[in-house]
């Protein structure tokens, strides 16, 4: 079957680009927006239409798309009232892009598989600006003919496409990756924090590591950021990271698997929220601690 028709629900930072790009790319798009309707109005002018259901997006739609913040979310979306469940039928197809505990996602896809409809985890990697682009990443956990199915769909929003393997490969795979960019965010914050406190020059703190190996991109944005002054660079809120870190560290104790540094991560990623920094974005981790400690890190 080709998809004509594709659902979203969830129109935040990263679902307002794949909407646009979807729409570019000829396809008939269905929307549902919860609270937020900031992004809305443009989608809708270019030829997308809205519904006032998640079930009645499943209806209008050959494949639905979820972008949302959490597992609570996409279980609501699915399994609650007026959820996708309501309108599940042989040959529908449902993918969460979110980033989402792997249990959860298996619950899903059994629910679902029930009435016929497969449910594919395809959690997305870079920023909302890629997401404008249709540069973003995807990581896919599917059958092969179902991701062959998708792959029209994923390349309207995705610069790179990666079967990482069959369903739930995709979800594990995003959290494993979360850990370990938001354990260098994390280190990053604590390091700029010693080095202050023991009177280093930040300035050339940040002049020697962007000139050797623990250079990155996540070191550019987070302790460039501290040295300009400018926290905006990496478009990723600290309370959505506690909760990815919830969700790796729940991950490794299934299996079971020590995780040791995860659960020190999640512990400052979990100060910050306390200290009220959880709806700031991931280099404000940078102002996390200078609150804890007592310091001045940032410029100007």
């Amino acid at each position: 079957m080709k998809i004509r028709r594709v659902g979203l629900v969830g129109l935040g930072m990263m679902g307002h680009g794949m909407a646009a790009n979807l729409l570019r790319k000829g396809f008939g798009l269905s929307v549902k927006v919860n609270r937020d309707r900031s992004r809305l109005a443009d989608i809708l002018a270019a030829g997308g239409k809205e519904c006032a259901t998640n079930a009645e997006v499943a209806r209008q739609s050959d494949a639905v798309l979820i972008c949302v913040a959490s597992s609570p979310q996409v279980e609501e979306i699915v399994l609650g009232a007026g959820g996708l469940m309501e309108a599940a039928r042989p040959g529908l197809l449902v993918v969460d892009t979110s980033t989402s505990e792997p249990g959860s996602t298996a619950r899903i896809r059994e629910a679902l598989a029930a009435k016929g409809t497969a449910f594919v985890d395809a959690p997305l990697a870079r920023t909302p600006k890629e997401a404008e682009e249709g540069r973003l990443n995807t990581m896919v956990g599917a059958e092969p003919a179902t991701l062959e199915e998708l792959r029209p769909v994923f390349a309207a929003y995705c610069e790179n496409i990666f079967h990482v393997g069959p369903p739930g490969a995709g979800h594990t795979l995003k959290l494993v990756n979360n850990f370990m960019a938001l354990t260098i965010a994390a280190s990053i914050a604590e390091a700029f924090a010693v080095a202050a406190k023991a009177g280093v020059r930040l300035d050339k703190l940040f002049e020697v590591v962007s000139q050797g190996a623990l250079n990155s991109s996540i070191f550019q944005m987070i302790g460039g950021g501290a040295i300009a002054g400018d926290l905006t660079r990496m478009k990723f809120s600290i309370v959505n990271a506690a909760k990815d870190l919830r969700y790796y560290t729940h991950l490794a104790e299934s299996l079971p698997v020590g995780a040791f540094v995860g659960a020190a991560v999640q512990q400052s990623y979990s100060q910050a929220v306390a200290l009220g920094f959880g709806d700031k974005l991931i280099a404000s981790m940078i102002e996390a601690q200078e609150k804890a400690n007592g310091l001045r890190i940032l410029a100007g």
